[in-house]
């Protein structure tokens, strides 16, 4: 209704406007510009757009201030540039004086359904989450060791004849390696890798040029000739677990900078990451914690779809009670191509659990890994598993089932580190019914490694696996080059499958975690500095900006009350950048803002002050504003500037509180620069020349 009515004012001003450039020549252009933007605001409001239809809005008043006549023209533009200013800042700061007052400044509900910037109080003025997150360090220090099990494994093969090239060395390599030498990187310590020397093969081979390729971080001890253990040095484990929290807590501080929340703060204590959340929204906190506590641990890994590893556990437990809900299924999966180039099968035999209806799917999965974990898994394999689901006949709605076993190799040929770019993207596929998935970007290294393994695996599966769960395994149809591959977001309602897709896009965007996070503790925390301290504050602010307002006046009187004027348009201008930014303000913010009403008002002192030396030389008022604004513009622009830099420092190197104030002092700086220069001046010339010929000017 409102949008309809908009749309029929605009256009009945759109004919306005051109009548009255029709009968007024000189006026013509800034009418017909009118025109064009009424015309732009009517469309804008027929199709809802709220934003296109306040901007040309805006514009059409501009137009029609030039087209007044009133004064010169400059003057007129710099009129029609501060009131859209004046404006636009009005729009975004309504809302948050709607919410701040509890709905008595009235806001009406369709700019408040339009404007979605807030300005709200911080975590010092009103309390939030506090949450704690223990690093799980023995992880990333595993992840190092395995990185080394890799390069050991493909120079042991190159030492042994077996191997040559930059390549990693293929499958068929690793099995006639494991022939010659055993290599074990066991679960459990993270930080050891055995390695044994088979007999038949010569363990001088292991000489003191291969151990020197890793002397760096590891250490290493022989027991005899052909056994010898790696180990993570402990100054190496040290700066491994330090450098695991501190990443973790740079990717947390992205994640939520990416979710709006600038002003949350997160800080580290020993193996832990503290996130402070300012405000009480439950459903804002929930969605907090699933983005901050995934991993977002990419990996891609081929199938070992030849080795049927559970047919011969079916066949050794065959009329044997297995564990509730757990059954073994087969499948036809292909294996490459033959001689022919015609696609190949294998039946391999995969374990499934089925959730029960009291648990929930991770106890489901628990269940399942208890059970296979009592089996040996083949050299260099893991399995891997995916949530399966089912489909209701009659609803069509699909619900989570339980879980399926793949057998996998342990080596991930493409990690979350190759991948520069993530976004979520819909299902426009023959066969979608408006799912989503994610599409990713390889960097070059990531994209020529995806051609080579597609390339040699064709008619293959290749698992996508994100925090250890599978979430797809197509099959390879060509070799894929380009950079690009994409995530389907298994088989849920689109909706669940959007969120789900954002959600994953932020975590990739914003980079994986070094290491899992467990949460350890939380906790709801009031405001921190207590009702009285906030009360002081706050009115030591306001106390503090009305005294400069009123010394302004008494000293220079009415060139006191212009500067008032730009003072409070600085501030309205300040408060309405924040509240577009999203914003929380906190103390150490309102102190900012505190401070920038005392560096404008210094502005407009300069102002004065080269004013009166003019008047004293016996200029005109008109003179003396003109040559008094000239002369103080380098100052006030060399003043502002020192203080701008000061703040971009503190905003590049502060967090929490500090960046806050940083953040709020750069936007009064800009604000004061622009107030002082343009506002002020605005005033000073309707005063010296919209009222006729004056004889004095009232400076104090």
């Amino acid at each position: 209704m409102t949008n309809t009515v908009l749309q029929y004012v605009f256009a009945g001003i759109a004919v306005l406007f051109a009548a009255w450039g029709y009968v007024s020549r000189s006026r013509r252009a800034a009418l017909w510009f009118g025109v064009v933007t009424a015309a732009s605001a009517a469309i804008a409001a027929r199709y809802d757009g709220f934003w296109p239809l306040a901007s040309f809005a805006i514009l059409t008043l501009w137009a029609f201030i030039v087209a007044t006549g009133f004064l010169d023209f400059g003057w007129r533009m710099r009129l029609g540039l501060v009131t859209s200013i004046g404006l636009f800042a009005f729009l975004a700061l309504w809302p948050s004086v709607y919410n701040m007052s509890a709905g008595k400044v009235p806001c009406p509900a369709y700019i408040r359904d339009h404007v979605s910037f807030r300005l709200v109080a911080g975590l010092d003025l009103r309390g939030g989450l506090r949450l704690v997150y223990t690093v799980d360090v023995d992880e990333a220090i595993k992840d190092k060791r395995d990185r080394y099990y890799e390069d050991m494994r493909s120079s042991l093969a190159k030492i042994y004849g077996l191997y040559s090239g930059e390549d990693r060395p293929s499958e068929d390599v690793y099995k006639k390696l494991r022939t010659i030498v055993d290599i074990e990187a066991p679960r459990r310590p993270a930080n050891v890798i055995k390695l044994h020397v088979r007999d038949g093969a010569d363990p001088a081979k292991i000489d003191a040029r291969f151990l020197e390729q890793f002397a760096g971080d590891l250490s290493y001890s022989r027991r005899d000739a052909r056994d010898l253990e790696f180990t993570i040095k402990a100054s190496s484990e040290t700066q491994l677990r330090e450098r695991a929290v501190e990443q973790a807590k740079d990717i947390i501080l992205r994640r939520v900078d990416e979710l709006g929340l600038r002003e949350a703060n997160v800080s580290t204590r020993d193996e832990d990451v503290i996130i402070e959340v300012p405000g009480s929204d439950e459903k804002s906190f929930q969605r907090i914690r699933e983005i901050i506590s995934q991993t977002a641990k990419l990996e891609f890994k081929l199938l070992d779809d030849d080795d049927d590893f559970f047919g011969p556990i079916e066949r050794k437990t065959e009329g044997q009670a297995l564990p509730e809900g757990i059954e073994f299924r087969k499948e036809n999966a292909p294996v490459g191509l033959d001689d022919g180039g015609d696609a190949k099968t294998h039946e391999t035999t995969y374990a499934f659990i089925q959730k029960k209806k009291d648990e929930t799917s991770q106890q489901a999965l628990a269940r399942l890994k208890e059970w296979v974990g009592q089996f040996e898994l083949p050299p260099d394999r893991e399995l891997g598993y995916q949530i399966v689901y089912r489909t209701n006949p009659d609803s069509l709605k699909q619900s989570e089932d339980g879980w399926r076993t793949y057998l996998l190799r342990s080596h991930a040929d493409i990690t979350g580190d190759m991948i520069t770019d993530a976004s979520a993207q819909p299902d426009q596929s023959g066969g979608g019914f408006g799912g989503w998935y994610v599409a990713l970007t390889f960097t070059d290294q990531g994209g020529n490694i995806f051609e080579r393994i597609t390339g040699a695996n064709i008619k293959r599966r290749f698992a996508i696996i994100l925090d250890n769960k599978v979430e797809s395994a197509p099959v390879i149809q060509t070799k894929i080059p380009g950079g690009h591959a994409q995530i389907t977001m298994g088989a849920s309602d689109p909706e669940i499958q959007l969120e789900d897709a954002r959600k994953l896009e932020l975590v990739l965007r914003s980079g994986a975690l070094p290491a899992p996070i467990s949460p350890s503790n939380e906790q709801r925390i009031g405001p921190s500095l207590g009702r009285d301290s906030i009360k002081l504050g706050v009115q030591g602010a306001i106390g503090g900006g009305l005294i400069v307002l009123v010394l302004m006046v008494i000293y220079y009187r009415r060139a006191g009350l212009i500067a008032d004027l730009s003072v409070t348009m600085n501030l309205f201008l300040q408060l309405a950048i924040l509240a577009s930014f999203g914003a929380s303000m906190t103390l150490p913010g309102i102190a900012g803002l505190s401070l920038t009403i005392g560096m404008s008002v210094d502005a407009n002192v300069l102002i004065n002050e080269r004013i009166r030396d003019e008047l004293r030389l016996g200029k005109s008022p008109r003179a003396a504003v003109e040559i008094g604004f000239g002369r103080a513009l380098s100052a006030i622009v060399d003043g502002q500037l020192t203080t701008l830099i000061s703040g971009v420092i503190l905003a590049q190197y502060g967090t929490g509180p500090i960046k806050g104030f940083a953040v709020t002092l750069i936007v009064g700086v800009l604000c004061s620069i622009f107030t002082g220069v343009v506002v002020s001046r605005l005033w000073f010339d309707l005063w010296v020349r919209g009222f006729g010929r004056l004889e004095k000017l009232d400076v104090g």
